[in-house]
């Protein structure tokens, strides 16, 4: 855990609390969610009995090396919670995910679990979603020319993501590619957020956005001191 900032290794003990003996969770991507990974690994050494479903190739890697036990999601498996990051979080705890490409199987396994538990530290918090970056989208390969043509047609600037600057597309563990989306403005508030969520999942080719309303159970914010600040999601 060395490797971890404060406020990062603040977050992921914090969640770390919220994992019963025998839990089922789902196992976030991106680096707050690896710390986690890396703590819940410890107390799995320990003798705490869970069990795990990774939403990336790369948590998975993560928590086999911990030493975590994997199910796999199916009829009647519903998970106690999952614990991930966000890119972005605005004040009614709408998020943004997707940067490092994840976020149609993050998704998946929060749409699974009881509850979504984001962690994040302090410089993820926005006044509007939007205002640190782009929207991802996962589309169909198919579909890319169309779809760039349709985002550019709503007054969105597309950005197809590579692995590297000027190299190929960046593909999704589902074989997928993402689109960034630069917007006109930020989103100023829920139902701007959701006006824009409609308009991108009408977007040929679009399997899903890096915009996640309204499914956080809680936020758990940590700063450079160690401090955490919990945040309840609240309708409206």
């Amino acid at each position: 855990m060395s490797e971890y900032e404060p406020a990062v290794k603040a977050v992921a003990a914090k969640a770390l609390e919220l994992v019963a003996d025998g839990a089922r969770v789902g196992l976030g991507s991106g680096r707050a969610a690896s710390a986690f990974i890396a703590l819940l690994g410890t107390r799995v050494r320990e003798g705490l009995r869970v069990s795990g479903v990774p939403t990336s190739l790369a948590a998975a890697a993560e928590a086999k090396d911990a030493g975590i036990p994997f199910i796999e999601l199916g009829e009647g498996v519903e998970l106690d919670l999952t614990v991930d990051g966000a890119d972005e979080v605005a004040p009614n705890r709408d998020l943004v995910k997707g940067w490092g490409g994840a976020f149609v199987r993050e998704r998946i396994v929060a749409r699974a679990s009881k509850r979504q538990v984001i962690i994040v530290s302090d410089e993820k918090l926005v006044r509007a979603l939007g205002e640190r970056g782009r929207i991802p989208l996962e589309v169909i390969p198919l579909a890319r020319w169309l779809a760039t043509a349709e985002l550019a047609a709503l007054g969105i600037v597309p950005t197809l993501r590579t692995d590297a600057p000027g190299a190929l597309p960046l593909l999704t563990d589902n074989g997928n590619i993402v689109i960034d989306c630069a917007l006109p403005e930020p989103l100023r508030d829920r139902t701007a957020a959701r006006a824009m969520e409609r308009l991108l999942l009408g977007v040929i080719g679009v399997v899903d956005t890096g915009l996640f309303l309204g499914t956080a159970e809680r936020v758990l914010v940590g700063y450079p001191d160690g401090r955490v600040d919990t945040l309840l999601h609240e309708e409206g």
